[in-house]
């Protein structure tokens, strides 16, 4: 510890789990190991969940853990969009590339739901569980450890530094992780050929049910959010300050040119402010653990925004953790097998996962990056789906369950674990 800081602001606490991380991955996991009984603490740096262009989408799969969970009817009470057909301009073709009414799913649609809403859910049911503790405007700073094994986290909060010895640290800090350099894990970079401008514009009673709009040399993603635009105008990577050289105005027009709809609500964008980089990453780590130590969602594997599958790959990691780890973390600590298996049991849907957004990346998003010369032709396999509707499921099924989707395994601890409680 640093010996200039007053020896009276260092407190230390206990717990068996400590995440870092109030994402999806943190929280759904916080909530399943509260709900087993495991004493659990989570570590939130911010004051609240509020961000600004965080993912929105909650796919059939999560849809299916919060049913499993028996949160569902108050889940789907919060205000959301729905998307169940994803459609796109390619060129001047409108092609149907996924029909998720076709996957079996028992949620068939994509839920749009501001991602504050969903955590603060999470955060709030899991209130009942005495042994979780959710722990806002607490930033873990580094780790501790005890030779090769991680035995918890240093911390700051409102009051200074504090120590969190735990007998299993789990990361779930993102992709701008500062826990998985600080146990020295090994990143495997993939890359991505570009980067995303995310902004809002205005909506009156317009609508229009198209995701994607690609012409020669431009691509952009529209969301349909009920009282507004949530857009993303795709560019090559590393170009924003060459896109932003050539002024808001140009930027604006563009805009327009490939989405005609948002005419009248493009002046919701009045400077450049209101337009936030999106650095995209791909990449995932070789180890997800250390003694002591488990990386899970955008900590262990940064994926694509193509999809929009990152928020439901981290609740499925969490998932699958809880239905590993809970019952042991109930009786004791862990061993490093136990967490190998994490890795495991998730490493290859990701791998897959990645893997197709890679090929879309390279076969549709750098050829509709590149100028090149007339107007975009669509790629055969787009438009072969959009002819063949069963195509269409399978596509879906992809996106909106994911490959080898995870269940809810793990135990609610009994009322008597939780001891005498009267909740309201």
């Amino acid at each position: 510890m640093d010996a200039g800081l007053p020896r009276q602001q260092y407190r230390s606490m206990s717990t068996r789990c400590c995440i870092v991380g109030g994402g999806p991955a943190g929280m759904m996991l916080g909530y399943l190991l509260g709900r087993a009984g495991v004493d659990v603490i989570v570590l939130e740096k911010h004051a609240d969940f509020f961000r600004d262009f965080r993912g929105d989408t909650v796919h059939p799969s999560t849809l299916q853990v919060m049913d499993e969970l028996g949160l569902i009817d108050d889940f789907l009470k919060i205000p959301h969009d729905k998307l169940q057909k994803l459609e796109g301009y390619f060129g001047k073709t409108r092609l149907r590339i996924a029909d998720i009414s076709r996957t079996g799913a028992k949620y068939p649609f994509i839920a749009f739901m501001p991602q504050w809403d969903f955590l603060n859910f999470l955060r709030d049911k899991g209130r009942r569980f005495p042994s979780l503790r959710v722990m806002m405007s607490t930033e873990a700073t580094g780790l501790i450890h005890d030779g090769d094994k991680v035995t918890g986290v240093h911390a700051t909060d409102a009051n200074g530094a504090i120590d969190i010895n735990a007998d299993l640290t789990v990361a779930c800090d993102g992709r701008h992780s500062i826990i998985r350099p600080s146990a020295g894990l090994e990143i495997e970079e993939i890359g991505a050929p570009m980067d995303v401008l995310w902004f809002r514009a205005g909506k009156t009673a317009e609508t229009e049910s198209i995701l994607a709009r690609i012409e020669a040399g431009k691509m952009m993603v529209t969301l349909d959010r009920g009282t507004y635009w949530q857009c993303a105008y795709v560019i090559t990577k590393g170009q924003y300050d060459t896109v932003r050289a050539k002024g808001l105005e140009s930027f604006r027009s563009d805009v327009v040119s490939l989405a005609p709809i948002l005419k009248s609500g493009i002046a919701d964008v009045k400077s450049w402010d209101d337009v936030k980089l999106l650095t995209v990453a791909v990449n995932r780590l070789k180890r997800w653990t250390r003694p002591g130590l488990l990386c899970i969602g955008d900590a262990a594997h940064a994926m694509s925004p193509v999809g929009g599958v990152g928020v439901n790959i981290a609740v499925q990691d969490a998932v699958a953790a809880a239905n590993i780890l809970a019952a042991k973390l109930a009786r004791g600590a862990v061993s490093e097998d136990d967490l190998a298996a994490v890795q495991r049991r998730r490493e290859f849907p990701m791998r897959v996962t990645q893997a197709m957004q890679v090929i879309i990346q390279n076969n549709i998003v750098r050829a509709a990056l590149n100028p090149g010369s007339g107007s975009f032709k669509p790629p055969l396999f787009a438009r072969i789906i959009n002819a063949v509707p069963w195509l269409q499921g399978l596509t879906a099924r992809f996106i909106a369950v994911g490959v080898r989707p995870e269940h809810v395994h793990s135990s609610e601890a009994s009322d008597k674990k939780y001891g005498h409680l009267e909740f309201p």
